[in-house]
């Protein structure tokens, strides 16, 4: 078995180089060329039949010495960023060098994870740089989900002067690529400029009290104010504490997310839940920058995360990496559980804002219930998209009976919708229902209308 096993890898070892030669897409047209003249010859000269293998020999033979005549891979480079954001575009670039004769062709292939493309596999042609000496080619990733995503593979080939044969060679490369929720409306200059000009407005009257009448000791949790840390407290329980001092300024906002299987739907290319994290970070970084404490909750049939509060923007990173942990579930949400959850973490009120939706009346019985209970302690407020596609149906012409159909079906589904929004609404919780493009403005607004209200301590 050794000696069989040791033959084996011998003779790997001695046609390795020949395994690398691949026939070209040319080579393919010119073979289906010859076959119906060897047909002809066949038919016409039987005696004659070498001359097909012949001209078969001959064409391997052209694929060979082409392949062998273009240059060797003497290095290449992937670059790509380590990290980019769920939704937005971000360049992929290969660059290669040729030792010898330059190939008349080079292309590319790896083989990813489908949160970066959709099939698993990117495939794009590389072009000589114009004052360097080797090739280049890029491509857009633009990632659909969040989580880690492996590179996993890389494909090159190039082709010969005549283009019939050339190489192609593979390597493992297992890079990572961590995708991470979508800040580009916290980067925006009209939410920078808005913060700016609130600094010495509204914002900066309001965040002037801390509140000093004591509340309780919780354990420190990074993110918080050292400041608040009880020192004597600490020292007898030999970790560190954090005094919670009583102050209307400072609101509790807590961001909920419903993970479960109605979220991970589409919209416009991008589950709804990286939508909704994308506009509650925007709102979370306004909420900071105005003094009060913010916390992120996720749950599906169970709750996945509770974050401390985190009471400084410069802390804001932590929230970021806390949504990015949030995971996909295609499962129906335990609101139940979820809330009551919840309810035991928080120690005073609260403004909740919650990110669901539902497909029918049915199935948003128990959010209701479970809502209901939590209005009584906390302020709530209920933010849900619009589904473009069910306002595109009821909106569509009756050209025929099947779209007539859809439309009278659609408009059912949208009322119904409404009969449990305006349900929410009579339980005394607030309702925000917006397309997706208009959410992170609209979420924005409430806010501050209800933080100047002082209707959260």
């Amino acid at each position: 078995m050794r000696v069989l096993r040791l033959v084996l890898d011998i003779l790997l070892l001695l046609l390795r180089p020949l395994l690398i030669l691949a026939p070209t897409e040319r080579a393919a047209w010119v073979a289906a060329g010859i076959a119906p003249v060897a047909v002809v010859i066949a038919a016409s000269a039987p005696g004659a039949w070498i001359a097909a293998p012949l001209l078969g020999a001959a064409l391997l033979l052209l694929i060979g010495i082409d392949a062998l005549l273009t240059g060797k891979l003497e290095g290449w480079e992937i670059r790509t960023a380590d990290d980019i954001e769920v939704g937005q575009p971000s360049k992929l670039a290969i660059t290669a060098r040729f030792k010898g004769r330059q190939p008349r062709r080079a292309e590319a292939a790896l083989a990813c994870d489908a949160r970066l493309a959709g099939e698993g596999r990117i495939a794009f042609a590389l072009a000589p740089e114009p004052f360097e000496d080797g090739w280049r080619g890029e491509t857009t990733l633009t990632p659909t989900r969040r989580g880690t995503a492996l590179v996993e593979r890389a494909w090159m080939r190039w082709e010969g002067p005549l283009g019939l044969g050339g190489r192609q060679v593979d390597y493992p490369l297992e890079k990572p690529v961590r995708i991470w929720p979508d800040l580009s409306p916290v980067r925006a200059p009209d939410l920078q400029t808005f913060l700016r000009n609130a600094q010495i407005g509204l914002i900066n009257r309001r965040i002037r009290g801390e509140g000093t009448q004591f509340e309780a000791l919780s354990e420190y949790q990074p993110g918080m104010d050292r400041r608040r840390i009880d020192w004597k407290a600490s020292a007898r329980h030999t970790r560190l504490f954090a005094r919670e001092n009583e102050s209307e300024r400072n609101n509790q906002i807590v961001f909920a997310f419903d993970c479960g299987q109605a979220m991970c739907e589409p919209v416009d290319g991008l589950p709804r839940i990286d939508r909704a994290v994308s506009a509650a970070l925007t709102c979370g970084y306004v909420a900071l920058k105005g003094g009060d404490k913010v916390a992120l909750f996720g749950f599906a049939r169970r709750p996945q995360l509770m974050t401390p509060f985190i009471t400084d923007a410069r802390a804001f990173h932590r929230l970021q990496s806390a949504a990015a942990g949030l995971d996909y579930a295609a499962v129906e949400p335990n609101f139940t559980l979820a809330l009551a959850t919840l309810t035991s973490q928080l120690k005073r009120r609260s403004l909740v804002m919650v990110f669901s939706d539902f497909t029918d009346p049915t199935a948003a019985e128990l959010m209701v219930e479970s809502l209901g209970r939590l209005v009584n302690k906390h302020l709530v407020l209920f933010v849900t998209m619009t589904d473009a596609e069910v306002e595109n149906l009821i909106a569509a012409p009756p050209a025929d009976m099947a779209t007539l159909a859809r439309s009278v079906t659609a408009d059912s589904l949208a009322q119904q919708r409404k009969l449990v929004l305006t349900r929410l609404r009579r339980l005394g919780i607030e309702v925000l229902e917006a397309p997706w493009q208009n959410i992170g403005p609209r979420l924005i607004d409430r806010y501050l209308a209800i933080r100047s209200s002082e209707a959260i301590g």
